[in-house]
């Protein structure tokens, strides 16, 4: 559902610009506002104040080379709808008073497009392929801010933070991985600010779903078209897994499909539930993992969680990888409480003295499955049952 306008079809814009200025300097000056700001520009403004930077601090950023733009445009998963939000933005931003930008999950401008007068514009303001639009660096504004406050935000006039950006007005909406959530970057509408119409906070809204719809369709379309490649390696195999490059499942074997494992590397052992310790072997755009022993998928999991905390896995291939101190602590409950598990609540009461860190948790606990495999399953999270747990004492070092 897209979201409701800030600023509404009957409101006089030049008088609501007017009204924000003085919100702004009365806030900036210690005083009392004639109403408060919205809370997601007092947060931002708060930031700012904190971290020292002043509104004039707040100066064009220096884009980055060329070359570096180039390098970020050829990582970012948003180059594989760039034809359609093109075809849905491009047009109507070369015939309407507005630019259209693509950030990545940096702030740093990759793409840009728009009238040719509404372009310089945005040029005096900065606004250009490769500068950074990180919160820290300009200001309050609909990339920075909308990356650190993870929704889609407009900003009208005197909401920005610095007085140079006052004319304008942006907005911007994340686009996420429809994978995992993750923001891959934000697509921002901006324009003079006596311009802005309601309708068009929508229109940035629907591009971003487009854009994550479309990105979803590819996905699919290649874990199938990996699956179809690799029927024939499958033909005499009773279990195995086909992933992509990032671990995600294509097809699953004879065991069940965790949907995503491990990024598999070459040389490097991956433990798949049901499957133990595999060596993956290279596709085209993928790899298959299939056990060694077919009779034995089980592998030990040796925890050394003393000064310098690594885990060893011991089966087929055995390999070492060290732990920082916050995996350390996960994997030591999980080794206590091995029997029933422990829910991403108890984990988060436990490491950080309350319930509210759940999605840390959550996190920490994919950088781990990413650094060691597939070893924790859940909720609530304990070890996958093929893993057989082996704490060190003191006693085992000295040995």
């Amino acid at each position: 559902m897209a979201r409701p306008a800030i600023v509404g079809a009957s409101v006089d814009l030049a008088r609501h610009a007017r009204l924000l200025s003085d919100i702004r300097d009365a806030v900036l000056s210690g005083q009392r506002p004639p109403r408060p700001p919205r809370p997601l520009v007092a947060r931002s403004w708060e930031r700012l104040c904190a971290h020292g930077i002043s509104p004039d601090d707040c100066a064009r950023s220096n884009p980055v080379s060329l070359s570096e733009v180039e390098n970020r445009r050829s990582r970012s998963d948003l180059r594989k709808v760039l034809p359609e939000l093109r075809a849905v933005l491009g047009t109507a931003a070369a015939s309407a008073d507005f630019v259209v930008v693509i950030a990545d999950n940096d702030g740093i401008v990759l793409w840009r497009d728009g009238a040719q007068a509404v372009r310089r514009t945005a040029d005096q303001l900065g606004f250009v392929e490769g500068a950074s639009w990180a919160e820290n660096e300009v200001g309050t504004n609909a990339i920075g801010t909308a990356l650190l406050e993870n929704t889609g935000i407009t900003l009208f006039s005197a909401e920005h933070y610095a007085l140079r950006q006052h004319s304008w007005y942006c907005i911007g909406e994340p686009v996420r991985d429809p994978r995992n959530g993750d923001i891959l970057g934000v697509i921002d509408i901006s324009g003079p600010a006596l311009t802005l119409h309601p309708s068009t906070a929508g229109l940035a809204h629907s591009a971003a779903r487009l854009a994550e719809a479309a990105l979803w369709r590819l996905h699919r379309e290649n874990l199938d078209r990996l699956c179809e490649q690799s029927a024939a390696l499958l033909a005499n195999t009773t279990r195995a897994l086909v992933v992509d490059d990032q671990g995600w499942v294509a097809c699953a074997r004879g065991v069940e499909n965790p949907r995503r494992i491990a990024a598999p590397s070459p040389g490097t052992a991956v433990f798949v539930p049901g499957l133990g310790l595999t060596v993956p072997e290279p596709l085209d755009h993928g790899w298959i993992l299939r056990p060694h022993r077919v009779d034995d998928a089980h592998v030990e999991l040796e925890l050394d969680l003393g000064d310098a905390p690594r885990a060893t896995i011991r089966g087929e291939v055995t390999w070492t990888r060290g732990l920082s101190p916050r995996h350390a602590q996960i994997l030591r409950m999980l080794a206590q409480n091995d029997g029933h598990g422990v829910t991403a609540t108890d984990l988060s009461i436990a490491l950080y003295g309350n319930a509210e860190h759940t999605v840390a948790i959550r996190s920490e606990i994919s950088r781990l499955r990413k650094r060691l495999g597939a070893i924790i399953t859940g909720q609530p999270y304990r070890f996958s049952d093929q893993v057989v747990v082996r704490v060190l004492t003191g006693l085992d070092r000295a040995d």
